[in-house]
């Protein structure tokens, strides 16, 4: 009995479990794909859920707006001028020397005073020319004694014209001496050939000075030359007469002005460039030669053009352009201000102000301080400060 009972036990039931595994796996296959797809379906909403809160958080929470300063585009004439690099040159100015050779006896000047024409300076032993200047007098002395009585005979018919003719030829020789002499002797005291002031001295009492060894500098400061150059395309608005400005780095914030004297005729072939000589007046003698100086020359004024206080222009690689504001309505009627980034033409710059060729119209309004802090479309509210004040008076270099 036991057996039979466990063959049938175990054989029927057996095949029956054979038949229900298949379908759990299919139930366990569909369980798990429906959990993987709640997860992925809740992680995708929870992105798109993240996205529309951060988008809707940014939208309504606008950054204020940036405080800036404006200015206003202005139709102004605006200074036509040329700007170059140069040096100072006296007019007159020598290194004072000697014609001859000779030992110094005396020294009549101190270093650095002014001195007038003609005042002697320095002065060479000449006591043999000395001797010669008397020796050459007394022969002059006795040949006109011989000329006159000479003379006196001949126009009484006492004496031969031959006689006349030899005492006439003994003074002017005696006389020719004593002008030669007194040329040596005059080059022997150095004296000095302008008004100017004395540089420092170069000699010293008893020394032997050779012909042409500088003694001291002499210089005129009462009027100096300013030379510069030009480029070959700028020429064409120079003229003889025009007004010069000098500025030096010696003085800064102080103009010199004089005028153009002199214009080279020709082009420089290896430059393309004209030199320029301008005359200064220089009667306080603070300019000095061989100073480093810059040109600047006055041109005809151009017709008005557009200007913006140059802190207001944004020098970039990519073009030169100003924040302009411009007005917008919002929703709740109430207008604001937004600043875009416009690109402009610049032109030429002076005293504080940028010319503007293009890009910008009299009357608008621009970002003169403030730009670092934009993006274009940024809004913008005016500050109370006020903009950097321009000069009154354009720089005069």
């Amino acid at each position: 009995m036991n057996i039979v009972t466990e063959a049938h036990i175990s054989g029927k039931p057996i095949a029956d479990k054979a038949h229900k595994r298949p379908v759990r796996m299919v139930r366990w296959f569909i369980i798990v794909g429906l959990l993987l797809v709640l997860l992925v379906g809740a992680f995708v909403g929870f992105n798109a859920f993240r996205s529309k809160m951060i988008a809707q958080f940014f939208a309504n929470n606008k950054p204020p707006p940036t405080s800036v300063s404006i200015a206003e585009a202005k139709s102004e004439v605006i200074p036509n001028l040329l700007t170059a690099v140069g040096d100072l040159a006296a007019v007159h100015q020598v290194n004072v020397t000697s014609d001859v050779s000779g030992r110094i006896t005396d020294i009549m000047f101190t270093a650095g005073a002014t001195v007038k024409a003609g005042s002697p300076l320095v002065q060479l032993f000449d006591g043999p020319d000395q001797g010669d200047l008397a020796s050459f007098r007394a022969q002059a002395t006795v040949a006109q004694l011989s000329l006159d009585r000479a003379k006196q005979l001949a126009s009484r018919q006492f004496g031969p014209q031959a006689t006349v003719d030899t005492a006439q030829a003994a003074y002017d020789q005696a006389s020719a001496g004593i002008a030669k002499t007194e040329a040596i002797i005059s080059q022997k005291l150095v004296r000095a050939p302008f008004d100017g002031e004395l540089g420092v001295r170069h000699v010293e009492v008893g020394q032997f000075l050779t012909a042409g060894t500088q003694i001291v500098s002499l210089t005129d400061l009462s009027t100096l030359y300013a030379n510069f150059t030009i480029t070959e395309k700028d020429s064409a608005q120079l003229k003889v007469g025009q007004t010069v400005r000098i500025a030096v780095d010696a003085y800064p914030g102080r103009a010199f002005e004089g005028k153009i004297t002199t214009i080279e005729p020709q082009v420089a072939t290896d430059t393309r460039n004209i030199r320029v000589q301008a005359t200064i007046a220089n009667p306080d003698r603070i300019l000095k030669p061989g100073m480093f100086a810059t040109t600047t020359v006055v041109l005809p004024d151009k017709p008005p053009v557009v200007v913006v206080p140059e802190t207001a222009v944004d020098y970039t690689l990519y073009g030169d352009s100003v924040y302009l504001l411009t007005e917008k309505k919002e929703d709740d009627g109430k207008t604001s201000l937004t600043a875009v980034r416009t690109f402009v033409q610049v032109g030429n710059r002076a005293g504080g102000h940028a010319e503007i060729l293009k890009g910008l119209k009299p009357g608008d309004r621009v970002v003169a301080v403030g730009q670092l802090k934009l993006q274009s479309g940024a809004a913008v509210t005016v500050s109370a400060d006020p903009p950097p004040p321009i000069p009154a008076q354009p720089p005069r270099y």
